[in-house]
C-alpha cells in the first residue's frame, strides 16, 4: 500500500477515535459496578479531537464526554457522590483544555497557511508556469519538492518564446536552502534576458556562465554563492522539426516518439556545469536532433534519475517510459510523478523538476542533424 494511502487511513482512524472512546466509556460505565470509573475514556476523547477537529467538532465532543459522565450517574443514581463529582470536574476541565488547544492549533494553522501562500507566491515569481501552448508546441512543467511543505529549492526550469525559436532551460543548482534559491533566480533572470537577445544557443550558455561567475565574484566566491549549476539548454526553431541542445553536466533528456520509441539525447562531448569556467574553457556546441510531429521532449533533474527504491535501485526514465504512448505532456508528467512516488515509497531526498514539450503540428521544413558552434566563445 502506498505511504500516502496508509497516512490517510491513519488520519481517518484518529478522527473516529474520539467517538469510539465515548462509546467504550459508556459501555464501561453502564456494564460495570459503580466503583469502576470510565473517566479516562471520556477525558481522552476531547484531547484527541482538539488537533484534528474543527472548533465546533471539538466543542461537541467535549459536551458529549460531559454528558456521558452524567448519564450513567443518573442511571445508577449516584449523582452527588464525591467520586462522581470528581469524575465530572475532571472531564469538564479536560474538555475545556481541549477547546483551548483547538483554538491554539487553529491559530497556528492559519499562520502556517499564510506562510504557504507566501511560499507559493515566491515559487510563481521565480518559477512561473510556462504557457500550455506556444505555436505548435504543447508544454507542461512540474516541480516536486523533497522537503515536506517546501515549494521551491535548487531545481529550475524556464520556457521563453523568442525570435530564434522556443528556448528552454532545465537545471539543478548545487546546494540547498536560500542560497540555492538565490542562484536559481540569477540563472533564470540571465536566461530570460539572453534567450531574447542572443542569436545562438551557445551564446545563451555563455551568458549564463558569465552571470554565475559575476554573481559569485560579487559574493566573494562561488562556493559561498552555491555557484555551479548543471543545466540543459534547448532551442526549438519555429519553422523546423528539430531541437538544438547544449548539455552542461546535466542528466540527458529523452525524446519519446509518436510510436512509443524512446531515444536518450546524449551530448557529443561532455561539458562541465555552468559556473565552472575557471576550471576549463571550450566553445559550447549545440547538437541538433530531429523533433518530428507527435514526439515529446522530456527534460528533468536528477531528482528523477536518482530516485531510489528500498533496494537502492534507481528510477530509469529510459527503461520505464520506452514503448509507452501518452496523450500529452501533462499526462506524461503525471505518470512520471506517480511512478517515482511509488518507486521510492514516497520517501525522496532530492527535488525534482520536470519539463515536457510535445510537437503537435508539422513544421515547414526538416533539417538534418548538424552541429552549431559559437565562434565568439
Amino acid at each position: 500500500m502506498p505511504g500516502g494511502q496508509r497516512g490517510e487511513r491513519g488520519i481517518d482512524f484518529v478522527r473516529a477515535l474520539p467517538v469510539l472512546l465515548i462509546i467504550v466509556g459508556l459501555a464501561v460505565a453502564l456494564l460495570t459496578p459503580p466503583r469502576f470509573t470510565a473517566a479516562p475514556f471520556f477525558s481522552a476523547a476531547p484531547l484527541i479531537a482538539a488537533p484534528f477537529f474543527s472548533f465546533g467538532g471539538t466543542l461537541l465532543i467535549g459536551l458529549a464526554s460531559c454528558a456521558s459522565v452524567i448519564g450513567p450517574q443518573m442511571y445508577n443514581d449516584t449523582m452527588g457522590y464525591p467520586q462522581e463529582l470528581t469524575e465530572l470536574v475532571t472531564v469538564t476541565t479536560v474538555a475545556t483544555l481541549a477547546i483551548v488547544i483547538n483554538l491554539v492549533v487553529r491559530s497556528r494553522g492559519e499562520q502556517l497557511a499564510s506562510v504557504r501562500h507566501i511560499a507559493e507566491a515566491a515559487q510563481r515569481a521565480v518559477l512561473p508556469e510556462p504557457p500550455p501552448r506556444i505555436r505548435g508546441l504543447a508544454i507542461a512543467a512540474r516541480y516536486e519538492a523533497a522537503q515536506a511543505d517546501a515549494f521551491i529549492g535548487g531545481d529550475l526550469y524556464a520556457v521563453q518564446d523568442t525570435p530564434h525559436g522556443v528556448r528552454l532551460v532545465v537545471g539543478d543548482v548545487r546546494g540547498k536552502g536560500l542560497g540555492a534559491v538565490e542562484a536559481v533566480a540569477v540563472v533564470i533572470g540571465a536566461f530570460r534576458e539572453a534567450a531574447e537577445g542572443e542569436a545562438t544557443l551557445a551564446a545563451v550558455a555563455q551568458r549564463l556562465e558569465r552571470a554565475l561567475t559575476r554573481e559569485g565574484t560579487r559574493r566573494e566566491g562561488l562556493d559561498e554563492f552555491e555557484g555551479f549549476t548543471t543545466a540543459v539548454l534547448a532551442e526549438i526553431p519555429h519553422d523546423q522539426e528539430l531541437v538544438r541542445l547544449i548539455n552542461r553536466g546535466h542528466p540527458e533528456p529523452v525524446l519519446l516518439g509518436a510510436d512509443g520509441a524512446l531515444r536518450a539525447l546524449t551530448p557529443d562531448e561532455p561539458a562541465l556545469p555552468l559556473g565552472m569556467g575557471d576550471l576549463a574553457a571550450w566553445p559550447d556546441q549545440a547538437t541538433e536532433e530531429e523533433f518530428p510531429a507527435g514526439s515529446t521532449l522530456l527534460l528533468y533533474t536528477d531528482g528523477l534519475s536518482e530516485a531510489r527504491d528500498a533496494d537502492g535501485v534507481f528510477y530509469d526514465p529510459a527503461t520505464r517510459l520506452g514503448g509507452r504512448i501518452f496523450p500529452g505532456p501533462d499526462a506524461l508528467l503525471a505518470v512520471v510523478a506517480d511512478e517515482v512516488h511509488d518507486h521510492t515509497g514516497g520517501v525522496t531526498t532530492d527535488d525534482m523538476a520536470l519539463l515536457a514539450v510535445a510537437r503537435t503540428t508539422v513544421s515547414a521544413k526538416m533539417s538534418p542533424k548538424v552541429t552549431e558552434s559559437d565562434p565568439s566563445a
